[in-house]
């Protein structure tokens, strides 16, 4: 059993997602794994990461407009909002989601279905810079 590792660092735009599969893609063809699991681990608190599909960009926009409706900015019950009034709905929003994903490895790619891609959420207003941690295990 062999393993690696590799942070990617993502530079956001602001709300939004970010697809991020090819660097997962070439992590993986790179540490030569055939058979193995990969994990993709985000170090942040107001931001998230998620396997969607990548093929319509109305999908995103979409996810995006639900998240913004179901947590909006402006909630007068929030306490937390030292960095703005975009944090802690940030923070609720990565809650929601999530910030560790396996994916497994068959035949030295990432085994992903046709339309998925792996995708940095970013919950902030503003850019940010981001590190995702991938971690393969594997022979």
């Amino acid at each position: 059993m062999r393993q690696f590792q590799h942070i990617v660092e993502v530079a956001t735009r602001g709300a939004g997602l970010t697809e991020i599969t090819g660097d997962l893609e070439q992590f993986v063809a790179g540490a030569g794994i055939q058979t193995g699991l990969v994990t993709a681990f985000c170090r942040h608190t107001s931001c998230s990461l998620l396997i969607q599909e990548n093929a319509d960009p109305d999908v995103q926009r979409d996810l995006l407009s639900f998240f913004r409706k179901l947590v909006p900015e402006g909630m007068d019950w929030v306490i937390h909002d030292a960095e703005g009034p975009d944090d802690m709905p940030a923070h609720i929003k990565s809650a929601l989601t999530q910030v560790s994903v396996g994916i497994p490895v068959s035949g030295g790619r990432p085994v992903l279905g046709t339309w998925q891609g792996l995708y940095l959420f970013e919950h902030r207003a503003r850019p940010h810079r981001r590190q995702v941690v991938l971690h393969l295990v594997g022979e």
